[in-house]
């Protein structure tokens, strides 16, 4: 495996990691909390997020730059899908199946984009009164190919 390739999923599997701690623990309502009648809803990012990694797959897999929106389903069902289609995606980079797009393209678009919106989630709590610790993601126990909300637990959080 190219070492870009192999940091491409090291990129999902710190995007996974991150979207887990930011969807950890977060009541159901969470999902439709909304600061602003403007702003999405946890659940749209959410569903935003999870269709991005469908964006992604299908530029890698199949060198089309198609985008379809879901309707969110309710947190929980969101978090599942988000976890699941990242998973797909990187499945995708796992295999030795020929990537169709540029993988910078791919980071700067679909992948830069989540995490630009686990960022918002993270926010989204706080604003809901659902305080999240603060970690050293440097100390973090990322791992290439987990990319489900099971993840390994902080283990450097603070206040």
């Amino acid at each position: 495996m190219s070492e870009a390739r192999l940091f491409l999923r090291h990129t999902c599997a710190t995007l996974a990691y991150r979207a887990a701690k930011a969807t950890r623990g977060a009541s159901p309502i969470f999902g439709d909390f909304k600061p602003h009648p403007t702003s999405r809803t946890p659940s749209e990012i959410l569903a935003h997020m999870g269709d991005l990694m469908d964006w992604a797959l299908g530029m890698a897999a199949l060198g089309k730059s198609k985008w379809a929106g879901a309707t969110p389903l309710p947190w929980d069902d969101e978090v599942r899908r988000f976890h699941d289609r990242l998973a797909a995606f990187d499945a995708h980079l796992a295999s030795d199946q020929e990537i169709r797009w540029s993988i910078e393209v791919l980071f700067q678009g679909p992948i830069a984009d989540a995490l630009q919106h686990v960022g918002q989630l993270t926010y989204l709590r706080r604003l809901a009164g659902e305080a999240m610790k603060g970690e050293s993601y440097a100390r973090a126990e990322i791992l290439v190919g987990r990319v489900g909300a099971e993840q390994t637990p902080p283990s450097s959080e603070f206040d």
